[in-house]
């Protein structure tokens, strides 16, 4: 297994980061809570305001696991096995099928075709200008297409895909 590792710096910018993004839903959230404005929110008992802290940490860690089992799915509908989504994790290809058991599909029933987040999704090179466009219905039933002009299928596939986690 492949294990990926930051830098100290790299660790100090990404807290950082993570920070001055929790911050604000942190705050949103705590407003809601309590009724009270925003800039007074943290005049309370300092164990009240860390739980909603807690709280708005448990907010940002279901989204990360949302995220990353898009970007598994993602893996795995361009071929990426269960070894590979496991080495990238840091974790056995039995594991990874468990974290992410729809993450590797069936060969998609067309070429060009797309399955992701309950949608569909149709990739078509315009032979006349040589780009790549898409077509795509997400699982809200909202349907999208994309302007001919991307250089690559993948950069197609890419947004394809982003509209269908949209609508997924």
């Amino acid at each position: 297994m492949t294990t990926v590792e930051i830098t100290d710096e790299e660790q100090r910018e990404l807290a950082r980061a993570l920070l001055d993004a929790l911050n604000p839903l942190a705050a949103a959230v705590r407003s809601r809570a309590t009724g009270l404005p925003e800039d007074r929110m943290w005049n309370d008992d300092p164990a009240e305001v860390a739980l909603s802290v807690l709280s708005a940490w448990k907010l940002v860690d279901a989204e990360v696991k949302r995220l990353t089992a898009a970007a598994a799915a993602t893996a795995g509908s361009y071929g990426a096995s269960y070894e590979q989504l496991g080495a990238a994790w840091g974790i056995t290809r039995q594991g990874a099928r468990k974290k992410w058991p729809e993450a590797v599909s069936r060969p998609a029933a067309r070429p060009g075709s797309l399955e992701l987040f309950g949608g569909t999704a149709e990739l078509v090179r315009d032979e006349e200008s040589g780009g790549w466009c898409w077509t795509a219905t997400g699982a809200d039933g909202e349907s999208g297409r994309g302007a001919v002009g991307h250089p690559s299928r993948e950069e197609a596939a890419a947004h394809a895909g982003a509209f269908l986690a949209e609508h997924g």
